[in-house]
């Protein structure tokens, strides 16, 4: 049974999870790039990275990176902002069948070199590298069909259940957060196992 990791390129914990997929035996994982603003507005929440535990939560996000033998985070200017059309570049690489380079780059870009996905120069960048045309993607981001389809994933994850990202989705069951990866791939593996 296949998994999808739904994520949103705004997040450190998304960078955490995406970074470590290789090392759990999850099988294909889908990604799915949703709008994590819509979904804050679906369930009357918001960024921790805009409250009082802000550097707390840095903090975290800083150990867990080091835990995991990742490099150390830096953390783009402006933190968290506005990553919607950053998400939409993500469905340009998916009709390109670069989805998963792309989010790679582009989250490394932001947590690695602290680019801003917020600002058009970093998600273009990451086009370029895994050899997307970067002005096909401003144009294509821009358009009213592509834009629909990111509502659309982000109303499925919503109605599936998923408040927050990372979350992984095995069967019916959400797994949210990067230190959930373990528990998805032990579901991931037990499901398979069930359907030899």
């Amino acid at each position: 049974m296949a998994a999808t990791l739904y994520f949103d390129l705004g997040s450190p914990y998304v960078y955490l999870a995406v970074e470590r997929l290789a090392r759990f035996d999850l099988g294909d994982v889908r990604l799915r790039p949703v709008s994590l603003g819509a979904l804050f507005k679906y369930t009357g929440r918001s960024s921790w990275g805009l409250g009082p535990d802000r550097e707390g939560g840095m903090a975290e996000v800083e150990r867990r990176a080091a835990e995991y033998g990742l490099p150390p985070v830096r953390w783009p200017e402006g933190w968290p902002g506005n990553y919607l059309r950053a998400n939409r570049a993500c469905v340009a690489a998916e009709e390109a069948g670069r989805l998963e380079p792309f989010v790679t780059t582009a989250l490394r870009l932001a947590f690695v070199e602290g680019a801003d996905l917020g600002g058009e120069e970093a998600y273009l960048e990451a086009a370029r590298l895994v050899g997307l045309d970067p002005e096909a993607v401003r144009v294509r981001i821009e358009e009213q069909e592509l834009k629909d389809r990111l509502r659309e994933y982000t109303d499925a994850a919503h109605a599936s259940g998923v408040v927050g990202v990372p979350t992984v989705q095995v069967g019916e069951t959400l797994f949210w957060g990067d230190d959930r990866l373990e528990a998805a791939a032990a579901a991931a593996n037990s499901s398979n196992k069930g359907e030899n």
